[in-house]
């Protein structure tokens, strides 16, 4: 019978102030004779969409911002996104590290906001958008 990773219970709101969510992550850190590594897996995707099993990634949702007047399709995105989450490569010799992140559909960047507001161009020098992200504590896993 082969051991199953640890199971992760993730789950994150939305802003009400704010965008609505994109996409919930796990992220594992680990350590070995290679060096320092990490894996970003997304485990819930907006609108119900299936993680790609190929590359651990959400489709894109199609959020967009208009610069004109930073609005947003606030259609487009999860209120609230959960997932049960099992490590498929858990190795139980091996010290880990894991933490949820919770990413936002994209917003305009404070700058932009600014520069909408006073009636001239976004800075070149920076990017119009962000995309806003929370994340919980690391949980660490240490072996026997």
């Amino acid at each position: 019978m082969a051991l199953e990773g640890p199971g992760f219970l993730v789950m994150a709101s939305a802003d009400t102030e704010s965008a609505p969510l994109q996409r919930l992550q796990m992220i594992k850190g680990w350590i070995d004779a290679e060096g320092t590594h990490e894996a970003v897996i997304d485990v819930a995707c907006a609108g119900g969409a299936a993680v790609n099993p190929k590359t651990s990634r959400c489709p894109d949702n199609g959020a967009q911002v208009d610069i004109r007047d930073c609005s947003i399709n606030a259609e487009t995105g999860a209120g609230q996104l959960s997932a049960l989450w099992h490590d498929p490569a858990f190795q139980p010799e091996q010290r880990a590290f894991y933490y949820a992140r919770v990413i936002e559909n994209p917003t305009c960047r404070w700058s932009t906001w600014d520069a909408t507001r006073a009636g001239v161009a976004p800075r070149p020098d920076l990017p119009t958008t962000i995309q806003e992200r929370a994340w919980s504590s690391p949980i660490h896993y240490f072996p026997e």
